[in-house]
């Protein structure tokens, strides 16, 4: 989560489009976790169709969820951005009955309720011509692809090893976002090379990669709560480097939202 929460700084920071970004991103990550692989002598081999199928789905629910947060950094803020993003434990644990032989708690809906009452202060106008409420907006629906791509990685994908599974996944998203060269007309600049070497480096190639590896160790719900701690480390990180200060609303907004994941990472540990 240390490395993972770098992930607001660095994409506030970076002024490439999101879709560029996100495809140097897992360029470079995908050149660092195949060497990874083949010296470590990984088997790179993919047997059964289906398998095939979880890689793809997973990696398009990835790439979706990267991008559409990028957007929601873009249009807001590190704080904002991050904190409508860590809406996906709660609807994770909503999906989970879904995917999973396990049953909806009706004490998730109050939680899903106080959630909703969390969302509200980080948007008090609801006006979609501000930016900060696109920015939420964005968030949301990148909460919704990681939730979806988490839960799709854990059903099929965590008997494999997690750096050939991030692997994949950042090379079918080469493959998704190759368009976007032909759609945007960018000429990165200098600055924009040492944040991706960080971002490819220490967020992705490392931070999700040990991310997927516990995933054989806990449940989706537990991983997800567990990884609340980022919008903390995201906001610190947002202080010094970006001089963001949280508004009096953004803090109480993401207090509500952290609860409704403590009560819940509670309930889990009982």
């Amino acid at each position: 989560m240390l490395f993972i929460s770098t992930s607001g700084v660095l994409g506030r920071y970076i002024a490439m489009p999101p879709a560029l970004t996100i495809w140097w991103r897992c360029l470079i990550a995908a050149i660092l976790l195949g060497a990874y692989c083949w010296y470590t002598k990984v088997n790179f081999s993919i047997s059964s169709k289906k398998d095939w199928k979880s890689y793809l789905l997973s990696a398009f629910f990835l790439g979706a969820h990267w991008v559409t947060y990028f957007y929601a950094l873009h249009l807001s803020n590190v704080a904002i951005g991050m904190l409508s993003l860590f809406t996906y434990p709660i609807i994770t644990v909503l999906l989970e009955p879904l995917f999973f032989k396990t049953t909806l708690n009706p004490k998730h809906l109050g939680l899903g309720i106080l959630v909703l009452l969390g969302i509200y202060f980080l948007t008090p106008d609801l006006d979609f011509n501000n930016n900060h409420t696109k920015g939420v907006f964005f968030g949301l629906i990148s909460s919704l692809f990681y939730a979806l791509r988490n839960i799709l990685t854990k059903k099929h994908l965590s008997k494999f090893n997690p750096s050939k599974v991030m692997f994949y996944q950042l090379t079918f998203i080469l493959f998704m976002l190759w368009p976007a060269f032909f759609l945007v007309d960018y000429q990165p600049i200098a600055t924009d090379w040492k944040i991706l070497a960080v971002l490819a480096i220490a967020t992705t190639a490392i931070g999700h990669t040990l991310f997927v590896r516990s995933f054989k160790n806990f449940t989706i719900s537990t991983v997800s709560i567990m990884s609340s701690v980022q919008p903390i480390y995201g906001v610190l990180y947002g202080v010094p480097f970006l001089s963001e200060i949280p508004k009096g609303s953004t803090i109480l907004g993401g207090l509500l939202i952290l609860t409704t994941v403590v009560i819940e990472s509670i309930q889990s540990k009982n």
